[in-house]
C-alpha cells in the first residue's frame, strides 16, 4: 500500500476522478469540501471526500483519524480494498491531513474502526456499486452480469473483455451524498487477515517515518523556555508571570537567529539545534513566585481528592437503593486511590512549521486531533482556518494527548517570527513535566450485603478532576484566559457490568488540579480497579471462587463465553482466593482475575471490546517486590480487521498497564512536577515484562469493536487480586510499589498475631 498522499488539486489535474462525499451530520464529520478553483461545491476547509480513483486505477482513501502507532493505516486500507474489490497495494490512505481529510474529531476512545471507519467503508461500497452500474452500461449487460475484481470490471458471457476502474471513471466527476444504507461486503479477501503493517519498513530501515524525521530546505531550529510552574494548570499565573528576560545572557552563543518573547511565551531560534539548546539553558529569566499546588504526594493524595470542590452527577439510582443499604446486615466500604500518570512518551514531542507566505501556515505535527488543533492555531495566530494546513505524521507513542499540540503551536509562533521553516523539539524534562497528565481519581464504594454475602446494593462515588487542558501557547501568549476547563469524563465504565439488585452511582466532577488530559482507559481503568477489587473481596468473604461469584451477577452472554474460554486457556483451578501461606516462605505465588467491557464517550456512552485477565504474580516478602509472571488475556472485539494488529494492541495494553499498576506515579512539590525523567518516573523494563498469552475470541459476523484500550482496563484489579491471593493483603492504592507492599505485609502480620 502506498503511504504517500497528494493534494486534491493534484488529483484533479490527473484527469477523471470519481469521488464519493459524505452527508453524515456533524460531529462525525464536517460538511462537503471544494477546491478554490470551483471543483467542489463548498469551501476547502469543510472536507468530506472519502474515496478517489485516479485514471491509473489507484485508490486514495481519506480518514480524519490518525495512526498512533497502532497499525490503523493498514487496517483501514484492508477495509477499503475489500469493499471496493481492489488489491491492497493499490490503496493509499491519507490520515488526519487537514487539507485533505474529513474532520472526524480526535483519534480517541478506540473509535477508529468501530465508528470513524463506517462512512469510509460505506463510501467504498457505494463506489463499487456505481462502478458496476457504469460497467453494465458500458458493456450493455445487466448489473447482475457484472463482476468487480482487482480493480477491473468483467461482463459475464464476454470472455476476455474487461475495463479498469481508472478507465471507467475517465471524464467522470461525480460528487454524491453518501448512501448510509448501502450494504457492506461479506467478501473477506483482506479483512480478517494478518496483513503486514505498511508503516514498519520505514521505521526499521531508518526511513522517514516520524514527524521527528521531517527536514525542510533552509530549516532553522527552535527551543522554548517554560515558566517554572511545571505541569500546573489554571491555578498558576500562566500568561502573566514573566518578570524579565536578559537577552544579553545568550549573546555569546553563536548561531542565534532570534529571541522571541510574547507574554509568557519564550522561544529561541538558531541555525543549529545544539545552539538553540545551549541558549535555552543559558537564558536568564525571572518569573513571579508561585507555589499553589495542593498535597499530591502518595500520603496526601487521598485527602486532597476528598477535599476537592465537586459537582455530583447522578449516573444511576435504582428505586429502593437507600432502603436496601439501610436494611443490609453486612456492609463493605472501600476507598480506592488512583494516581496522576504520565503518558511517558519515549521520544519528546516535535513539530515543524513553515509560512509558505504571510497568509498560509503549513505544519507537520504528531497531534492526535489535527482538525481541533487547527482551530486552536487559528485563534493563536489570528488566522482563518483555511489558511492553516496540518500534515499529520506519526510521533512517539502518546496513548492520549501528550505535548504534540503544544510543540506544534510553539513551532508556529517561532516560524512566524523568523519567516523561515522552524523545527521545535522539546527536551525530556519539558515533555515529562508539561505533558497533560492522566488525572488522579478517588473512588468510594459501599456495598450492602446479606448474611450470606450476596449483594443487596452497590453504591459508588467516583471523583474525577477534569482533564480539559488548553494548548499551552494559547495560555502563555494570553490568547485565551487561564480558566479551568471542566469536562465530564469521569463516568467511563462507572456503571458496573454486574446486575446487582440495586445501584446508586454518582460521578463527582471537579476542576483540574494540574495540567491533565485523557490517557489510555481514561477514568475506566480506575473505576474498574475499584469495581473488580471490591467484588473480589466480597467473593473471598463468601468463601466462593472469585470467578464463580462474579458469574452470579454477570448476565452478558458474550462476557460469560469469553470468561469460560479464558478459564480453560489458563487452566483456572476453582476455589476461594488466598490460603494461609507458611510464615517462612519468602516468595508467595498468587493468581488473580478481573473482567470489564470498556464503555466510553459521553455518558452513557457505548461499549468497545470485552476483555478479561487472569494473571500470575510473585510477591517477595523480604523486599516487597511484585513480579507479574504471566498474563492470560481474553479479548472479544467482534470482527477483527487485522488479527495481528489486535494482538499487538493487546500486548501493548498489557505491558503499559502493568507498568502503571506496579511503578508509575507522578510526583509534585508545591509548585511543579518533580518526576521529569526516567529516574523519577520509572516504567517497566524489558527484563520485567510478563509472559503474555492472548486469546482472541473469534466473532467474525459481529460488528468490529474498538480494540485500542479495552485490554488495559482489567489490569490493575487483576494484579491486585493476584497479590491478595498470594499474600492476603488488599491493596487499594496504585501503584503497588515495594514500599507499599512491605507496609501492607507488616500490617497483615500484626493483625494475624
Amino acid at each position: 500500500m502506498n503511504q504517500m498522499g497528494m493534494t486534491r488539486r493534484q488529483m484533479l489535474k490527473m484527469g477523471g476522478i470519481l469521488m464519493v462525499c459524505s452527508a453524515i451530520p456533524a460531529p462525525l464529520l464536517a460538511a462537503a469540501s471544494q477546491e478554490s478553483d470551483g471543483a467542489f461545491d463548498k469551501p476547502l476547509d469543510r472536507l468530506s471526500s472519502f474515496i478517489a480513483i485516479a485514471p491509473d486505477g489507484s485508490v486514495t482513501a481519506f480518514s480524519g483519524h490518525v495512526d498512533l502507532g497502532t497499525g490503523i493505516r493498514t487496517a483501514l486500507a484492508q477495509l477499503v480494498a475489500d469493499e471496493l474489490a481492489v488489491a491492497f497495494d493499490s490503496v493509499t490512505m491519507v490520515l488526519g491531513d487537514t487539507d485533505k481529510t474529513p474532520d472526524q474529531g480526535p483519534t480517541i476512545a478506540s473509535a477508529t474502526i468501530q465508528v470513524a471507519a463506517i462512512p469510509l467503508r460505506q463510501a467504498a461500497a457505494q463506489l463499487r456499486t456505481l462502478l458496476v452500474r457504469l460497467g453494465a452500461e458500458h458493456f450493455g449487460v445487466s448489473v447482475q452480469d457484472m463482476e468487480a475484481k482487482d480493480g477491473r470490471l468483467y461482463p459475464a458471457g464476454k470472455a476476455g473483455e474487461s475495463i479498469g476502474y481508472g478507465e471507467m471513471v475517465q471524464g467522470q466527476s461525480l460528487v454524491l451524498p453518501l448512501d448510509s444504507d448501502i450494504p457492506l461486503t461479506r467478501e473477506r479477501r483482506y479483512i480478517g487477515q494478518p496483513v503486514p503493517r505498511v508503516d514498519i519498513p520505514a521505521k526499521v530501515s531508518g526511513g522517514t517515518a516520524f514527524v521527528h524525521d521531517i527536514r525542510l530546505p533552509g530549516m532553522l531550529h527552535g527551543r522554548v523556555v517554560r515558566p517554572p510552574y511545571v505541569g500546573a494548570d489554571s491555578s498558576a499565573p500562566l500568561g502573566h508571570s514573566l518578570v524579565s528576560v536578559d537577552k544579553d545572557s545568550i549573546a555569546h552563543i553563536k548561531g542565534i537567529v532570534k529571541l522571541v518573547v510574547i507574554g509568557d511565551f519564550i522561544g529561541i531560534v538558531a541555525q543549529r539545534e545544539e545552539q538553540a539548546i545551549a541558549a535555552m539553558y543559558a537564558l536568564k529569566v525571572e518569573w513571579k513566585p508561585w507555589s499553589g499546588l495542593p498535597d499530591l504526594s502518595r500520603k496526601g493524595l487521598h485527602q486532597t481528592l476528598s477535599d476537592l470542590p465537586k459537582t455530583p452527577r447522578q449516573l444511576r439510582k435504582d428505586e429502593g437503593a437507600d432502603d436496601a443499604w439501610n436494611q443490609s446486615p453486612v456492609r463493605l466500604s472501600r476507598d480506592y486511590v488512583w494516581p496522576f500518570h504520565a503518558h511517558a512518551s519515549i521520544g519528546p514531542s516535535c513539530a515543524v512549521a513553515h509560512f509558505t507566505d504571510p497568509q498560509h501556515l503549513e505544519l507537520w505535527s504528531g497531534s492526535q486531533a489535527p482538525h481541533d488543533l487547527r482551530k486552536e492555531l487559528a485563534t493563536l495566530m489570528k488566522m482563518d482556518e483555511p489558511q492553516i494546513v496540518i500534515h499529520r505524521h506519526e510521533a512517539s507513542g502518546c496513548y492520549g494527548r501528550n505535548c504534540a499540540d503544544d510543540v506544534t503551536a510553539d513551532a508556529a509562533l517561532l516560524a512566524r517570527a523568523v519567516g523561515k521553516p522552524v523545527r521545535v523539539q522539546l527536551m525530556r524534562e519539558q515533555e515529562m513535566g508539561w505533558e497533560p497528565k492522566g488525572t488522579g481519581q478517588l473512588i468510594r464504594l459501599q456495598g450492602g450485603l446479606t448474611q450470606n454475602h450476596e449483594v443487596n446494593v452497590y453504591r459508588m462515588q467516583t471523583c474525577y478532576p477534569s482533564n480539559g487542558s488548553t494548548t499551552l501557547a494559547l495560555l502563555l501568549t494570553g490568547a485565551v484566559n487561564n480558566q479551568p476547563v471542566v469536562l465530564q469524563m469521569g463516568d467511563r465504565t462507572a456503571i458496573p457490568q454486574y446486575q446487582y439488585p440495586k445501584m446508586d452511582v454518582v460521578c463527582e466532577d471537579a476542576a483540574p488540579v494540574v495540567r491533565s488530559s485523557w490517557l489510555r482507559g481514561v477514568s475506566a481503568l480506575p473505576n474498574v480497579f475499584a469495581h473488580e477489587s471490591w467484588i473480589d473481596e466480597v467473593a473471598w468473604m463468601a468463601g466462593v471462587d472469585p470467578i464463580a461469584y462474579r458469574l452470579r451477577y454477570l448476565k452478558d452472554p458474550r462476557a460469560i463465553a469469553m470468561v469460560a474460554a479464558l478459564k480453560k486457556r489458563a487452566d483456572w483451578q476453582e476455589g476461594a482466593a488466598y490460603q494461609q501461606r507458611p510464615r517462612d516462605q519468602r516468595i508467595l505465588k498468587g493468581r488473580g482475575f478481573a473482567y470489564a467491557r470498556y464503555f466510553h464517550s459521553k455518558f452513557p456512552g457505548f461499549g468497545a471490546a470485552w476483555a478479561s485477565w487472569i494473571c500470575d504474580v510473585s510477591v517477595d516478602t523480604q523486599t516487597g517486590q511484585v513480579t507479574v509472571d504471566r498474563v492470560f488475556v481474553a479479548h472479544d472485539c467482534g470482527m477483527m480487521v487485522n488479527p495481528a494488529g489486535v494482538r499487538h494492541q493487546v500486548h501493548g495494553n498489557v505491558i503499559q498497564s502493568t507498568s502503571r499498576a506496579l511503578k508509575e506515579f507522578v510526583s509534585f512539590n508545591s509548585g511543579a512536577v518533580t518526576s521529569a525523567d526516567w529516574g523519577g518516573y520509572p516504567i517497566l523494563r524489558f527484563d520485567e515484562l510478563p509472559e503474555v498469552d492472548v486469546l482472541l475470541i473469534e466473532n467474525p459476523d459481529q460488528p468490529p469493536m474498538g480494540a485500542g484500550e479495552s485490554a488495559s482496563v482489567p489490569s490493575a484489579a487483576a494484579i491486585a487480586n493476584a497479590i491478595f491471593d498470594a499474600a492476603g493483603i488488599r491493596l487499594t492504592e496504585v501503584p503497588f510499589t515495594p514500599k507499599q507492599v512491605l507496609a501492607a505485609l507488616r500490617n497483615h502480620r500484626e493483625k494475624a498475631q
